[in-house]
Protein backbone atom coordinates (compact mmCIF):
# COMPACT_ATOMS: atom_id res chain seq x y z
CA UNK A 1 0.00 0.00 0.00
CA UNK A 2 2.93 2.42 1.13
CA UNK A 3 4.85 1.65 -2.33
CA UNK A 4 1.22 2.34 -3.96
CA UNK A 5 0.83 5.54 -2.16
CA UNK A 6 4.68 6.52 -3.46
CA UNK A 7 3.56 5.59 -6.84
CA UNK A 8 1.33 8.03 -7.01
CA UNK A 9 2.70 10.70 -4.90
CA UNK A 10 5.65 10.81 -7.87
CA UNK A 11 2.67 10.67 -10.87
CA UNK A 12 1.87 14.04 -9.06
CA UNK A 13 4.99 15.46 -9.13
CA UNK A 14 5.89 14.24 -12.40
CA UNK A 15 6.40 16.87 -15.53
CA UNK A 16 5.11 20.58 -15.10
CA UNK A 17 2.47 19.82 -12.49
CA UNK A 18 3.39 19.77 -8.80
CA UNK A 19 1.40 17.68 -6.26
CA UNK A 20 -0.01 20.98 -4.88
CA UNK A 21 -1.89 21.67 -8.29
CA UNK A 22 -3.91 18.76 -8.12
CA UNK A 23 -4.90 19.56 -4.40
CA UNK A 24 -6.12 22.77 -5.62
CA UNK A 25 -7.90 21.34 -8.46
CA UNK A 26 -9.51 19.00 -5.90
CA UNK A 27 -10.54 22.03 -3.54
CA UNK A 28 -12.02 23.40 -6.81
CA UNK A 29 -13.84 20.47 -7.35
CA UNK A 30 -15.64 20.68 -4.19
CA UNK A 31 -16.31 23.83 -3.92
CA UNK A 32 -18.55 23.73 -7.57
CA UNK A 33 -20.06 20.43 -5.68
CA UNK A 34 -21.13 22.56 -2.84
CA UNK A 35 -22.36 25.16 -4.52
CA UNK A 36 -23.84 23.21 -6.53
CA UNK A 37 -25.67 20.61 -3.74
CA UNK A 38 -25.57 23.40 -0.75
CA UNK A 39 -26.75 26.54 -2.52
CA UNK A 40 -28.47 25.16 -5.31
CA UNK A 41 -26.57 27.02 -8.12
CA UNK A 42 -26.55 25.64 -11.34
CA UNK A 43 -26.67 21.76 -9.97
CA UNK A 44 -27.51 20.72 -13.37
CA UNK A 45 -24.14 21.81 -14.27
CA UNK A 46 -22.18 22.65 -11.50
CA UNK A 47 -22.12 19.44 -9.49
CA UNK A 48 -20.73 17.62 -12.97
CA UNK A 49 -18.30 20.46 -13.47
CA UNK A 50 -17.29 20.18 -10.18
CA UNK A 51 -16.85 15.84 -10.25
CA UNK A 52 -15.20 15.82 -13.17
CA UNK A 53 -12.67 18.16 -12.06
CA UNK A 54 -11.92 15.41 -9.06
CA UNK A 55 -11.56 12.92 -12.02
CA UNK A 56 -9.25 14.35 -14.51
CA UNK A 57 -7.03 15.46 -11.48
CA UNK A 58 -6.48 12.04 -10.45
CA UNK A 59 -2.66 10.88 -11.72
CA UNK A 60 -3.35 7.88 -14.41
CA UNK A 61 -7.28 7.80 -14.24
CA UNK A 62 -8.23 6.05 -17.43
CA UNK A 63 -10.85 9.02 -18.13
CA UNK A 64 -7.79 10.72 -20.05
CA UNK A 65 -6.45 8.76 -23.02
CA UNK A 66 -3.63 6.81 -21.24
CA UNK A 67 -1.22 5.42 -23.95
CA UNK A 68 -3.32 3.36 -26.46
CA UNK A 69 -6.42 3.32 -24.42
CA UNK A 70 -8.81 6.25 -24.84
CA UNK A 71 -10.29 7.99 -21.65
CA UNK A 72 -13.95 8.74 -22.01
CA UNK A 73 -13.49 12.61 -20.62
CA UNK A 74 -11.31 13.29 -23.21
CA UNK A 75 -13.07 11.04 -26.13
CA UNK A 76 -16.61 13.34 -25.08
CA UNK A 77 -14.58 16.49 -25.25
CA UNK A 78 -12.86 15.99 -28.09
CA UNK A 79 -16.13 14.93 -30.31
CA UNK A 80 -18.49 16.60 -28.76
CA UNK A 81 -16.58 19.75 -28.10
CA UNK A 82 -13.37 20.23 -29.89
CA UNK A 83 -14.16 18.70 -33.06
CA UNK A 84 -17.66 20.38 -33.82
CA UNK A 85 -18.79 22.26 -30.83
CA UNK A 86 -21.69 20.44 -30.90
CA UNK A 87 -23.21 19.89 -27.24
CA UNK A 88 -23.11 23.86 -27.13
CA UNK A 89 -24.96 24.45 -30.05
CA UNK A 90 -27.64 21.66 -29.37
CA UNK A 91 -28.08 23.00 -25.85
CA UNK A 92 -29.66 26.32 -27.60
CA UNK A 93 -32.40 24.50 -29.13
CA UNK A 94 -33.60 23.46 -25.90
CA UNK A 95 -32.48 27.25 -24.50
CA UNK A 96 -34.99 28.71 -27.23
CA UNK A 97 -37.98 26.18 -26.66
CA UNK A 98 -37.82 27.84 -23.44
CA UNK A 99 -38.25 31.02 -24.17
CA UNK A 100 -41.28 33.60 -24.70
CA UNK A 101 -40.35 36.19 -27.08
CA UNK A 102 -43.64 37.89 -26.56
CA UNK A 103 -42.80 40.47 -23.96
CA UNK A 104 -39.70 41.13 -26.04
CA UNK A 105 -42.37 41.93 -29.10
CA UNK A 106 -44.76 43.80 -27.66
CA UNK A 107 -41.90 45.89 -25.98
CA UNK A 108 -39.26 46.54 -28.92
CA UNK A 109 -37.88 48.74 -26.92
CA UNK A 110 -36.09 46.02 -25.17
CA UNK A 111 -33.75 45.11 -27.64
CA UNK A 112 -31.69 48.36 -27.34
CA UNK A 113 -31.19 47.63 -23.80
CA UNK A 114 -30.31 43.79 -24.83
CA UNK A 115 -27.54 45.35 -27.51
CA UNK A 116 -26.52 48.02 -24.35
CA UNK A 117 -25.46 44.99 -22.07
CA UNK A 118 -22.69 43.54 -24.22
CA UNK A 119 -20.31 46.94 -24.00
CA UNK A 120 -18.54 44.99 -21.59
CA UNK A 121 -17.52 42.06 -24.11
CA UNK A 122 -15.60 45.17 -25.98
CA UNK A 123 -14.28 46.58 -23.33
CA UNK A 124 -12.60 43.28 -21.53
CA UNK A 125 -11.05 42.67 -24.78
CA UNK A 126 -9.26 46.03 -25.04
CA UNK A 127 -8.08 45.22 -21.45
CA UNK A 128 -6.88 41.83 -21.71
CA UNK A 129 -5.21 43.03 -24.91
CA UNK A 130 -3.44 45.53 -23.19
CA UNK A 131 -2.45 42.90 -20.13
CA UNK A 132 -1.17 40.80 -22.95
CA UNK A 133 -3.20 38.50 -23.99
CA UNK A 134 -2.81 38.07 -27.88
CA UNK A 135 -6.44 38.69 -29.93
CA UNK A 136 -7.55 35.28 -30.46
CA UNK A 137 -7.52 34.72 -26.38
CA UNK A 138 -8.83 38.25 -25.46
CA UNK A 139 -11.49 37.72 -27.50
CA UNK A 140 -12.31 35.22 -25.74
CA UNK A 141 -12.03 36.38 -22.74
CA UNK A 142 -13.92 39.17 -23.40
CA UNK A 143 -17.56 37.32 -24.51
CA UNK A 144 -17.43 35.80 -20.66
CA UNK A 145 -19.22 38.99 -20.24
CA UNK A 146 -22.14 37.48 -21.83
CA UNK A 147 -22.73 35.25 -18.57
CA UNK A 148 -23.72 32.55 -21.81
CA UNK A 149 -21.77 29.54 -21.39
CA UNK A 150 -22.01 27.75 -24.54
CA UNK A 151 -21.43 31.14 -26.40
CA UNK A 152 -18.29 31.28 -24.66
CA UNK A 153 -17.04 27.63 -25.70
CA UNK A 154 -17.91 28.17 -29.09
CA UNK A 155 -16.13 31.62 -29.59
CA UNK A 156 -13.23 29.80 -27.38
CA UNK A 157 -13.07 26.96 -29.42
CA UNK A 158 -13.75 28.43 -32.66
CA UNK A 159 -10.62 31.12 -32.13
CA UNK A 160 -8.46 28.83 -30.99
CA UNK A 161 -7.70 30.28 -27.46
CA UNK A 162 -5.48 28.35 -25.57
CA UNK A 163 -7.36 29.06 -22.27
CA UNK A 164 -10.56 27.55 -23.52
CA UNK A 165 -10.87 25.65 -20.18
CA UNK A 166 -10.84 28.62 -17.62
CA UNK A 167 -12.66 30.66 -19.49
CA UNK A 168 -15.24 28.11 -20.18
CA UNK A 169 -15.26 27.62 -16.45
CA UNK A 170 -15.16 31.29 -15.63
CA UNK A 171 -18.22 31.84 -18.07
CA UNK A 172 -20.61 28.63 -16.39
CA UNK A 173 -19.37 30.06 -12.60
CA UNK A 174 -20.33 33.47 -12.67
CA UNK A 175 -23.38 32.23 -14.74
CA UNK A 176 -24.67 30.76 -11.52
CA UNK A 177 -23.84 33.42 -9.28
CA UNK A 178 -25.75 35.89 -11.25
CA UNK A 179 -27.95 36.04 -8.04
CA UNK A 180 -24.85 37.41 -5.63
CA UNK A 181 -22.97 40.30 -8.38
CA UNK A 182 -25.70 41.76 -10.20
CA UNK A 183 -27.63 43.00 -7.18
CA UNK A 184 -24.37 44.63 -5.61
CA UNK A 185 -24.17 46.14 -8.50
CA UNK A 186 -27.11 47.79 -9.30
CA UNK A 187 -27.11 49.05 -6.25
CA UNK A 188 -23.80 51.12 -6.64
CA UNK A 189 -25.19 52.34 -9.21
CA UNK A 190 -28.79 53.44 -8.89
CA UNK A 191 -31.25 55.45 -6.64
CA UNK A 192 -33.61 54.20 -4.17
CA UNK A 193 -35.89 56.53 -6.28
CA UNK A 194 -34.67 55.12 -9.53
CA UNK A 195 -35.07 51.32 -8.02
CA UNK A 196 -38.76 52.03 -6.88
CA UNK A 197 -39.92 53.08 -10.63
CA UNK A 198 -43.36 51.10 -11.32
CA UNK A 199 -43.52 49.93 -15.13
CA UNK A 200 -47.16 48.83 -16.10
CA UNK A 201 -47.00 45.67 -18.25
CA UNK A 202 -49.63 46.10 -20.74
CA UNK A 203 -48.13 43.70 -23.62
CA UNK A 204 -49.73 44.65 -26.80
CA UNK A 205 -51.23 41.59 -28.64
CA UNK A 206 -48.45 39.72 -30.52
CA UNK A 207 -50.37 37.63 -33.42
CA UNK A 208 -49.48 33.83 -33.46
CA UNK A 209 -48.08 34.47 -37.28
CA UNK A 210 -45.45 37.21 -36.05
CA UNK A 211 -44.41 34.61 -33.38
CA UNK A 212 -43.70 32.26 -36.13
CA UNK A 213 -41.91 34.62 -38.29
CA UNK A 214 -39.74 36.04 -35.90
CA UNK A 215 -37.22 32.76 -35.13
CA UNK A 216 -37.61 32.55 -39.27
CA UNK A 217 -36.38 36.52 -39.88
CA UNK A 218 -34.04 36.44 -37.08
CA UNK A 219 -31.99 33.28 -38.68
CA UNK A 220 -31.97 35.17 -42.27
CA UNK A 221 -30.25 38.71 -40.91
CA UNK A 222 -28.40 36.75 -38.36
CA UNK A 223 -27.13 34.62 -41.39
CA UNK A 224 -26.79 37.60 -43.58
CA UNK A 225 -24.89 40.16 -41.05
CA UNK A 226 -23.07 37.64 -39.06
CA UNK A 227 -22.76 34.35 -40.67
CA UNK A 228 -20.54 33.48 -37.72
CA UNK A 229 -23.30 33.33 -35.64
CA UNK A 230 -26.01 31.50 -37.59
CA UNK A 231 -25.27 28.00 -35.54
CA UNK A 232 -25.90 29.71 -32.04
CA UNK A 233 -28.66 31.74 -33.79
CA UNK A 234 -30.05 29.64 -35.62
CA UNK A 235 -30.19 26.75 -33.04
CA UNK A 236 -31.89 28.86 -30.83
CA UNK A 237 -34.52 30.20 -33.17
CA UNK A 238 -35.31 26.82 -34.38
CA UNK A 239 -36.08 25.46 -30.76
CA UNK A 240 -38.19 28.53 -30.40
CA UNK A 241 -39.99 27.65 -33.57
CA UNK A 242 -40.84 24.37 -32.10
CA UNK A 243 -41.93 26.32 -29.69
CA UNK A 244 -44.27 28.45 -31.36
CA UNK A 245 -45.40 26.13 -33.94
CA UNK A 246 -48.11 24.61 -31.99
CA UNK A 247 -48.08 21.39 -33.36
CA UNK A 248 -45.35 20.24 -32.33
CA UNK A 249 -45.40 20.23 -28.76
CA UNK A 250 -44.52 17.08 -27.43
CA UNK A 251 -40.96 18.26 -29.44
CA UNK A 252 -40.69 21.18 -27.82
CA UNK A 253 -41.63 19.54 -24.19
CA UNK A 254 -38.71 17.07 -25.02
CA UNK A 255 -36.52 20.42 -25.97
CA UNK A 256 -36.86 21.98 -22.96
CA UNK A 257 -37.03 19.29 -20.53
CA UNK A 258 -35.18 15.97 -21.59
CA UNK A 259 -32.65 17.19 -24.36
CA UNK A 260 -31.88 20.36 -22.03
CA UNK A 261 -31.14 18.72 -19.12
CA UNK A 262 -29.42 15.71 -20.20
CA UNK A 263 -26.66 17.50 -23.08
CA UNK A 264 -26.75 20.59 -19.79
CA UNK A 265 -25.05 16.87 -17.54
CA UNK A 266 -23.05 15.39 -20.37
CA UNK A 267 -21.86 19.06 -21.42
CA UNK A 268 -21.03 19.52 -17.65
CA UNK A 269 -18.71 16.67 -16.91
CA UNK A 270 -17.02 16.89 -20.17
CA UNK A 271 -16.45 20.72 -19.63
CA UNK A 272 -13.68 19.27 -16.80
CA UNK A 273 -11.56 17.98 -19.72
CA UNK A 274 -10.22 21.58 -19.63
CA UNK A 275 -9.96 21.39 -15.56
CA UNK A 276 -6.67 19.55 -15.80
CA UNK A 277 -4.41 20.56 -13.19
CA UNK A 278 -1.49 21.59 -16.15
CA UNK A 279 -3.27 23.69 -17.34
CA UNK A 280 -5.71 25.93 -15.05
CA UNK A 281 -3.80 26.24 -11.89
CA UNK A 282 -2.11 28.92 -13.36
CA UNK A 283 -1.52 32.55 -12.65
CA UNK A 284 -2.78 33.47 -16.00
CA UNK A 285 -6.30 31.59 -14.65
CA UNK A 286 -6.48 33.83 -11.89
CA UNK A 287 -5.93 36.72 -14.07
CA UNK A 288 -9.12 35.12 -16.92
CA UNK A 289 -11.16 35.25 -13.57
CA UNK A 290 -10.43 38.79 -12.37
CA UNK A 291 -11.02 39.91 -16.39
CA UNK A 292 -14.48 37.44 -16.41
CA UNK A 293 -15.79 39.61 -13.27
CA UNK A 294 -14.92 42.82 -14.84
CA UNK A 295 -16.74 41.97 -18.23
CA UNK A 296 -19.72 40.81 -16.26
CA UNK A 297 -19.95 44.02 -14.16
CA UNK A 298 -19.83 46.68 -16.92
CA UNK A 299 -22.05 44.73 -19.23
CA UNK A 300 -24.34 45.27 -16.21
CA UNK A 301 -23.33 49.19 -15.73
CA UNK A 302 -23.77 49.35 -19.56
CA UNK A 303 -27.13 48.33 -19.32
CA UNK A 304 -28.68 49.97 -16.67
CA UNK A 305 -26.46 53.34 -17.69
CA UNK A 306 -28.71 52.50 -21.43
CA UNK A 307 -31.90 52.75 -19.30
CA UNK A 308 -31.06 55.58 -17.56
CA UNK A 309 -30.55 57.23 -20.74
CA UNK A 310 -33.33 56.07 -22.45
CA UNK A 311 -35.38 57.68 -19.85
CA UNK A 312 -34.32 61.10 -20.56
CA UNK A 313 -36.27 60.93 -24.18
CA UNK A 314 -39.06 58.37 -22.89
CA UNK A 315 -42.54 59.82 -21.10
CA UNK A 316 -42.76 56.21 -19.70
CA UNK A 317 -39.73 55.84 -17.81
CA UNK A 318 -37.83 52.13 -17.48
CA UNK A 319 -36.69 51.20 -14.21
CA UNK A 320 -32.99 51.07 -14.96
CA UNK A 321 -32.58 47.63 -13.02
CA UNK A 322 -34.21 46.04 -15.90
CA UNK A 323 -31.70 47.03 -18.12
CA UNK A 324 -29.06 44.87 -15.73
CA UNK A 325 -31.11 41.73 -17.39
CA UNK A 326 -30.01 42.53 -20.40
CA UNK A 327 -27.11 40.17 -19.84
CA UNK A 328 -27.52 36.49 -21.97
CA UNK A 329 -27.96 34.89 -18.70
CA UNK A 330 -31.27 33.23 -18.94
CA UNK A 331 -33.66 33.69 -16.87
CA UNK A 332 -31.62 33.69 -14.04
CA UNK A 333 -30.86 37.91 -14.47
CA UNK A 334 -34.77 38.50 -14.93
CA UNK A 335 -35.42 36.88 -11.79
CA UNK A 336 -33.13 38.78 -10.08
CA UNK A 337 -34.48 41.77 -11.19
CA UNK A 338 -38.02 40.81 -10.67
CA UNK A 339 -36.97 40.07 -6.87
CA UNK A 340 -35.01 43.69 -6.59
CA UNK A 341 -38.52 45.29 -7.32
CA UNK A 342 -40.34 43.28 -5.16
CA UNK A 343 -37.91 44.04 -2.30
CA UNK A 344 -38.34 48.16 -2.94
CA UNK A 345 -42.14 47.97 -3.24
CA UNK A 346 -43.85 44.85 -3.33
CA UNK A 347 -46.14 45.43 -5.73
CA UNK A 348 -43.62 46.34 -8.39
CA UNK A 349 -43.82 43.29 -10.62
CA UNK A 350 -40.38 43.85 -13.42
CA UNK A 351 -40.69 40.11 -14.33
CA UNK A 352 -42.13 40.35 -18.13
CA UNK A 353 -39.84 43.58 -18.46
CA UNK A 354 -36.79 42.08 -17.36
CA UNK A 355 -37.39 38.77 -19.40
CA UNK A 356 -37.57 40.93 -22.48
CA UNK A 357 -34.77 42.83 -22.00
CA UNK A 358 -33.00 39.31 -21.02
CA UNK A 359 -34.35 37.14 -23.92
CA UNK A 360 -32.96 40.39 -25.97
CA UNK A 361 -29.79 39.55 -24.73
CA UNK A 362 -29.57 36.04 -25.08
CA UNK A 363 -29.81 36.88 -29.41
CA UNK A 364 -27.56 39.94 -28.92
CA UNK A 365 -24.70 37.84 -27.13
CA UNK A 366 -24.76 34.70 -29.98
CA UNK A 367 -24.57 37.49 -32.90
CA UNK A 368 -21.89 39.24 -31.06
CA UNK A 369 -19.84 35.94 -30.55
CA UNK A 370 -20.73 35.44 -34.18
CA UNK A 371 -19.23 38.83 -34.71
CA UNK A 372 -16.24 38.36 -32.89
CA UNK A 373 -15.33 35.24 -34.35
CA UNK A 374 -15.76 37.01 -37.95
CA UNK A 375 -13.66 39.58 -36.96
CA UNK A 376 -10.65 38.21 -35.32
CA UNK A 377 -10.58 35.43 -38.26
CA UNK A 378 -11.44 37.67 -41.01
Amino acid sequence: MFDFLFETFEKMNSGSTQWWQYVIMWIIGGVLIFLAIKKDMEPALLLPMGFGAILVNIPGANVLTQGEEVGIIEWLNHYLIGASEALPILLFIGIGAMIDFGPLLSNPKMFILGGAAQFGIFLTILLASVLGFNLSDAASIGIIGAADGPTSIVVAGALGSNYIGAITVVAYSYMALVPIIQPAVIKCITSKKERLIRMEYKPASVGKVTKILFPIVVSLVSGLFAPKSLALVGFLMFGNLLREYGVLENLSQTAQTTLANLITLILGITISFFMQASSFATLETLIIMALGVFAFVFDTVAGVMVAKLMNLFSKKKINPMVGAAGISAFPMSARVIQKMGLKEDPENHLLMHAIGANVSGQIASAIVGGLIIGIVLG
